[in-house]
C-alpha cells in the first residue's frame, strides 16, 4: 500500500489558486515586493554593490549561492527516490518527456532568442542559457493545482535532475558556440570552458539534490514515510520560497541600475519568454493527446515541459559572466514571467479536463496535499 500526506479534495468549482496556502497564492506579489526592495536597497545603501561582489569564492557570488540552495534543497527533499521506476513502464511519457526537454525546448528557446533578440547577444546567451537548464522546482506545485499525475512529475524532475548534471555542460558548448558557427551566426565567446560550467551545474543541482536524498533516506528510516511527508515536508518547505526572494532582492540589488535605466531591454527580454511558454505547455498537451497518455500524465507532460529551472541558468550566468551581466539579468526576468503564467496555465488546464479526460481521474491524483494557511 502507498502511503500518502493528508489530502483533501478541493470543493466542486473551487477554484484552483484556492488550493494554495495565503503564502504561495500570493508568490507574484511576495515576489514583486522582493524585487522591489532589491532596487531600493541597491539605490539607498552607497557602497552595497560593490560589496556584494566582493563576496564571492572561485568567481561565485556566496549570498546569492546560499540563496540559491535554500530554494532548491526542499524541493528536491520532496521527490521520492525509491519510486523512480513507478513510470519506466510508460515509454510513450518518457521519450515524449526528453524530447520536448532536451530537444525541442533548448532549440526552441534558440531560435526565439535569435530572432527576437538578434541586437542584444548577452540576454539572447542568457535566454539560451535558461532554455537548457531543464524543471526541477516549482512545476510540481503546478502539476499537483492542475490535478497532474504526482508520481509521473517526480520521476520525471528526478529524471531532468540527473540528466541536467551530464548533459548541460555539452548543450551549453553546442548551443552557444558550436551551432551558430554552423549556421552562419555570430558565435558567443564563453569565459569558461564546459568543466566550469559543469562545476557549477554540480554546486547548485548536485548539492540540493544529494541533501534533498539523504534527507529523505535518513527522515524515513529514522522516523517513517508518514512521518517524513506529514510533518518534515510541510516545515521545510516554505524555505523554498524564502530563499528564492532572497536571492532575487540580492540579483536586483546588483541589477537595479540596468532594470531601471533600461525598461525596454526587460521588455524584450519578457517578450520570447511568453512566447517560449505557450509554445512548449500548448505542444506537451498535443502530443499527451496524440500518444493517448490521459489526462493526467498529460497534463505533467505539458507542465514539466513548460517549466525551467531558472535557479540553475541564474547560477550558471552568474558564475560564468558576472552577477551584474546581461546574461544574468535575463535569468531573473524569468521567474517574473513564469509564475503568473502558469498560474494562469493551471487555469486553462482545468478547464480543458472535461473535453481532454475519457474517464474520471482518481480522487487521490486530483487532490492537493493538505497545508496550513500561514
Amino acid at each position: 500500500m502507498r502511503l500518502r500526506p493528508a489530502v483533501t479534495a478541493p470543493a466542486a468549482g473551487q477554484p484552483a489558486i484556492d488550493k494554495l496556502s495565503t503564502l504561495d497564492r500570493f508568490l507574484p506579489v511576495w515576489i514583486g515586493a522582493a524585487m522591489v526592495a532589491g532596487l531600493l536597497l541597491g539605490r539607498m545603501i552607497p557602497g552595497l554593490h560593490t560589496a556584494l561582489e566582493k563576496i564571492q569564492v572561485d568567481g561565485i557570488s556566496l549570498p546569492i549561492a546560499l540563496g540559491l540552495l535554500i530554494m532548491m534543497y526542499p524541493v528536491l527533499a520532496k521527490v521520492r527516490y525509491d519510486r523512480l521506476d513507478t513510470v519506466t513502464g510508460d515509454h510513450k511519457l518518457l521519450l515524449g518527456s526528453l524530447l520536448l526537454n532536451w530537444i525541442v525546448g533548448p532549440a526552441l528557446m534558440f531560435a526565439l532568442a535569435w530572432l527576437l533578440l538578434p541586437d542584444l547577444p548577452e540576454y539572447r546567451t542568457g535566454l539560451i542559457i535558461v532554455g537548457l537548464a531543464r524543471c526541477i522546482a516549482m512545476v510540481i506545485i503546478w502539476n499537483d493545482l492542475a490535478c497532474g499525475d504526482r508520481e509521473a512529475a517526480a520521476v520525471l524532475v528526478a529524471l531532468n535532475s540527473v540528466f541536467q548534471v551530464i548533459m548541460f555542460a555539452v548543450l551549453g558548448w553546442f548551443y552557444l558556440s558550436i551551432l551558430p558557427g554552423w549556421l552562419g551566426l555570430e558565435q558567443t565567446i564563453i569565459s569558461a570552458s564546459p568543466w566550469q560550467i559543469a562545476k557549477s551545474v554540480l554546486i547548485f543541482l548536485g548539492i540540493p539534490l544529494l541533501a534533498g536524498y539523504l534527507s529523505r533516506r535518513v527522515g524515513e528510516k529514522t522516523k517513517s514515510r508518514a512521518w517524513y511527508e506529514a510533518k518534515f515536508l510541510p516545515r521545510v518547505g516554505p524555505w523554498a520560497l524564502y530563499g528564492l526572494l532572497f536571492t532575487i532582492v540580492i540579483l536586483f540589488a546588483l541589477q537595479g541600475e540596468q532594470i531601471t535605466s533600461r525598461p525596454w531591454d526587460v521588455a524584450r527580454i519578457a517578450l520570447p519568454l511568453l512566447v517560449y511558454f505557450a509554445i512548449m505547455w500548448g505542444g506537451g498537451y498535443l502530443l499527451g493527446a496524440a500518444m493517448g497518455l490521459g489526462y493526467e500524465r498529460t497534463t505533467t507532460l505539458a507542465f514539466t515541459a513548460a517549466g525551467n529551472n531558472f535557479e540553475l541558468a541564474i547560477a550558471v550566468a552568474i558564475a560564468t559572466y558576472g552577477a551584474t551581466s546581461g546574461q544574468a539579468l535575463a535569468g531573473v526576468v524569468g521567474p517574473l514571467i513564469e509564475v503568473p503564467v502558469l498560474v494562469a496555465l493551471v487555469y486553462v488546464s482545468l478547464a480543458l479536463r472535461k473535453r481532454f479526460t475519457l474517464t474520471p481521474p482518481s480522487p487521490a491524483v486530483c487532490a492537493a496535499p493538505s497545508r496550513s494557511v500561514n
